[in-house]
């Protein structure tokens, strides 16, 4: 039996999958890399469909034309574009090449087409989105293998593309130009590159005895040759399923491998298909099950502690590829996920920069030593060289300001930080042109600026400088309710404002006061035990993660760009318990503080130093500076902008409690997922939302924050946020967060209360 703190971790968190993305080249928008003049396109952009693969193809020659210092058929090199690959990619590409009057050249290392040639005999393709048109000339029609492959070559045999058999083995930067080198061959140079290899790089071992034996193969061409014989097909994806299916269907007798206790990618029509086959007799399905042992007439198997011996004559191996990691790290082309020593350095300078502005901001010595407080040391007078008096003279809403610029470092980092939101707001707007990301970027945006540093930096400020908190009234109750520190105070403490957005126990300083502050403790209770719980079961956690905390105003607009850093796996699922523990440290404090009121003596007595008076070990200094600002911005460009707010923020753990309840979910149409792990991806929470959506279920992990960055990046609109009705059917919001969504429902001319309804349906 599981002790109860192994229970509660499983129930809060570790329930959930822990999928990882796979490793691949990192790769920024458009195709771009960090090595000059190269783009890669195709499947390795992260969405194996034929359409998006043309589509990148002939957009990287497009981008390559509007490029500063790109010469059209220059003489300084051999071909203006050398495109890697003949696939569907590299050929588009290469049609893009000719039209455009480029002079270029396809290397292929084995032969045009090779990936789909290699697909089983009268394969399925899918042509997903029906109404996407990609860039460039290439065009598909065709819905099984054979057609597909007389389509393109005869797009190929149209525009005249020939290729050229080379392996390539390095790309080299010589600023103007590339460096091809060739395997056996001379180097080729050209001014750009486009890398259209696929995920061709080596198959994926079983690691077992007999595994080089004849019998067993990586690649099934023609189903029809094993009629009647005993097969072992080892695999839990598309691939491995097709195959298992085709050969059942041509009478083989077919035993189905896969290491999970349940398929977690295959589309849903082949495991229909294979539990078809299964309940038919036709199949036999192996799941939990792995391989000990291939010998030349049987395959030795444990399944669930089970060990299984069955006659065998051939064995499929479709496990998948690597992909050609070497090859691009021999290119110096960086790889999603690697850690080098600059990665390491660059941190480390990262920490010691957030280290010194938060040291700074928050008027607090390092590491307790005295006389080390960064505010006293660099004295105001020393950043400020000139003489403020002048502008003072000016009125006393300048005075007011300057008055708190010099005095309050918080000032110029908030002044600075909401800029940053907003400037990058902007960015995220222009860059991610849908209704949901408009909204959400803008209350964000709104938000910081207004009550988080307007408010509480010079609205406040100027208001109390006029008497408007002192003058009786409304005025002088509301100063004295949430802007003193209790009776027989002055109504200035403006930074208490914070509270009316960071709730407790994110912010904790309008709580744990020497006196009651009852304004202040009403509110919070309201706040975190009323209104929180409501959006939260209502919207999801995400509805104030991401939409109002400042935490998440910063994540979503500079972190944008660094969500994919964020990492995955079963042991950052059970770090995320880090959260829980500062919430019942905060739990523990609130408890204290509440006896040091009541019953006084030791409790009163200890409390502030327990707060932030002992030099180091104290919930300010380790939890507001350390864990939510050195660490959480230092952390930022490495690890993604949400690492404070996924592991370590105590309300973000309270909402994780609230969030168990909620009726929120990511729904998806489950025909639509194609399982390319886009969404997983790009989830700076290290959600395996693919493991949800391809099975049609609704993602209910609470660590979402409804950034929409999943439902936007899915390449075939499966995902729509939502909740469960009162009749328990999903209700999906009338919000266009999938721009796949929203350029279908236009093409249909289709209202999206219409267009959500027939999508509810699908889902349900």
């Amino acid at each position: 039996m599981q002790n109860p703190i192994a229970q509660y971790t499983h129930w809060l968190h570790t329930q959930w999958p822990a999928g990882v993305p796979e490793k691949g080249p990192e790769i920024q928008e458009n195709g771009l890399t960090n090595l000059p003049g190269v783009r890669i396109v195709g499947d390795l952009t992260g969405v194996p469909l034929l359409k998006f693969s043309a589509d990148t193809g002939a957009k990287a020659v497009l981008a390559f034309l509007e490029e500063k210092g790109f010469e059209k058929q220059s003489s300084k090199t051999d071909v203006d574009v050398a495109i890697i690959g003949a696939g569907v990619s590299g050929i588009s590409a290469a049609i893009e090449a000719k039209k455009a009057g480029l002079t270029f050249c396809v290397l292929e290392a084995q032969q045009a087409f090779s990936t789909i040639k290699n697909f089983p005999r009268r394969k399925p393709i899918y042509t997903y989105p029906t109404d996407m048109e990609p860039a460039g000339s290439m065009r598909f029609k065709s819905e099984v293998k054979e057609d597909l492959i007389e389509e393109l070559e005869s797009q190929r045999d149209e525009f005249e593309i020939k290729t050229r058999t080379a392996e390539v083995q390095a790309i080299q930067d010589q600023g103007s130009h590339r460096i091809l080198k060739l395997k056996g061959q001379k180097d080729l140079t050209a001014q750009r590159v486009v890398i259209a290899i696929g995920r061709t790089g080596n198959f994926r071992k079983l690691g077992v005895e007999g595994e080089s034996l004849e019998k067993v193969s990586n690649r099934l061409i023609d189903p029809r040759e094993f009629g009647g014989k005993k097969v072992l097909v080892v695999g839990g994806g598309d691939s491995a399923l097709e195959a298992a299916i085709s050969m059942a269907e041509e009478g083989a007798t077919v035993a189905l491998s896969y290491r999970r206790a349940e398929f977690q990618r295959p589309k849903p029509e082949n495991i229909e298909k294979i539990e078809e086959l299964q309940k038919a007799g036709s199949l036999t399905l192996l799941m939990a099950s792995t391989i000990k042992k291939i010998t030349d007439d049987r395959v030795f198997i444990d399944q669930n502690g089970a060990s299984l011996s069955l006659e065998n004559e051939y064995v499929f191996s479709l496990i998948g590829r690597e992909p050609p990691l070497e090859f691009f790290r021999r290119s110096g082309i960086k790889i999603s996920g690697e850690r080098s020593l600059k990665f390491w350095f660059t941190l480390a300078i990262s920490i010691l920069i957030f280290g010194f502005i938060y040291h700074w901001k928050g008027y607090t010595n390092i590491l307790g030593i005295p006389g080390t407080n960064l505010w006293q040391i660099f004295d105001q007078k020393d950043i400020f060289p000139f003489n403020l008096g002048i502008i003072r003279d000016q009125g006393s809403f300048l005075q007011t300001l300057t008055q708190t610029a010099q005095t309050r470092p918080d000032f110029w980092y908030t002044f600075v930080y909401s800029a940053v939101i907003v400037i990058f707001g902007i960015k995220r707007i222009r860059s991610r042109k849908t209704p949901y990301i408009k909204r959400q970027t803008l209350s964000l945006m709104a938000i910081q600026v207004l009550p988080l540093f307007l408010l509480p930096y010079i609205i406040f400020p100027y208001m109390g400088a006029l008497g408007a908190f002192t003058n009786g009234g409304v005025g002088e109750w509301f100063g004295m309710t949430f802007l003193s520190n209790g009776p027989g105070t002055q109504p200035d403490q403006y930074w208490r404002a914070f509270g009316f957005i960071l709730a407790w126990p994110l912010f904790v300083y309008n709580i744990f006061t020497d006196a009651p502050l009852w304004g202040w403790l009403i509110l919070g209770f309201i706040q975190t035990f009323v209104i929180i719980p409501l959006i939260v079961f209502k919207w999801g956690k995400g509805a104030y993660c991401g939409w109002i905390c400042s935490c998440g105003a910063m994540a979503e607009t500079l972190g944008d760009g660094h969500r994919h850093k964020m990492p995955h796996g079963p042991f950052w699922n059970k770090l995320n318990m880090l959260g829980q523990s500062i919430l019942a440290i905060a739990m523990i404090l609130l408890v204290w503080r509440l006896l040091g009121w009541t019953v006084g003596g030791w409790f009163a007595q200890t409390f502030n130093s327990a707060l932030d008076k002992l030099p180091v070990a104290n919930y300010k200094y380790l939890v507001d500076l350390w864990l939510a600002g050195v660490l959480g911005y230092g952390l930022y460009f490495h690890f993604s902008g949400r690492a404070w707010c996924r592991f370590a923020c105590p309300l973000a753990a309270l909402m994780h409690i609230y969030a168990r309840f909620t009726k929120f979910r990511i729904f998806a149409d489950k025909k639509k997922c194609i399982s390319c792990n886009a969404c997983t991806t790009v989830c700076h929470q290290g959600i395996d939302i693919m493991n949800f959506a391809n099975k049609g279920k609704g993602m209910e992990d609470p660590e979402c924050v409804r950034c929409s960055a999943c439902v936007h990046v899915c390449p075939t609109g499966t995902l729509n946020f939502g909740s469960y009705g009162k009749d328990g059917k999903p209700q999906l919001e009338e919000l266009w967060a999938s721009p796949v969504q929203q350029s279908e429902a236009a093409l249909e001319q289709t209202p999206i209360d219409e267009y959500m309804k027939r999508a509810a349906k699908r889902v349900s």
